[in-house]
């Protein structure tokens, strides 16, 4: 095997917490998009914020599963060392940015999702500006094919 075939231990380890961490994204979706209301309250949501949720227009809900499962897709294909991980986690980051405009730009929601909801938007986008970065470095050592 040649240096840059070798696979980093590190690949693995990455790998495996972008899937854990973009599953749990998936599966808050399934969750919310299923079970609604009981799930957000079950989860320490307020009221406030239940309805700021349930007032997503369509459009946003599909910016949201675009985020959450093409960042699936992207933990997936970092583990089977696929270049596409690089443009899968583009997607992924790019449908967070869009939520994020929609969420402090577009429609007011700073004031309801306060500076805890701040927090947790910034930790999502590092993560996923984490993932992007790790995967294109991954593609310029050639570890992804």
């Amino acid at each position: 095997m040649t240096e840059a075939k070798k696979v980093p231990w590190h690949l693995w380890v990455v790998g495996v917490i972008a899937l854990l961490w973009n599953a749990y994204g998936g599966y808050d979706y399934y969750m919310t998009m299923t079970q609604g209301e009981a799930y957000m309250a079950a989860s320490g949501l307020s009221p406030e914020l239940i309805a700021y949720y349930g007032g997503f227009p369509d459009w946003m809900a599909g910016v949201w599963a675009v985020g959450v499962w093409i960042g699936v897709l992207g933990a997936v294909l970092l583990l089977l060392r696929m270049n596409w991980a690089v443009y899968a986690f583009f997607v992924s980051l790019a449908a967070f940015l869009v939520s994020v405009v929609y969420t402090y730009v577009l429609s007011g929601g700073a004031a309801i999702v306060g500076q805890q909801g701040m927090i947790m938007s910034a930790i999502i986008g590092a993560a996923a500006l984490f993932f992007l970065w790790y995967a294109a470095r991954m593609q310029k050592r050639h570890v992804l094919h």
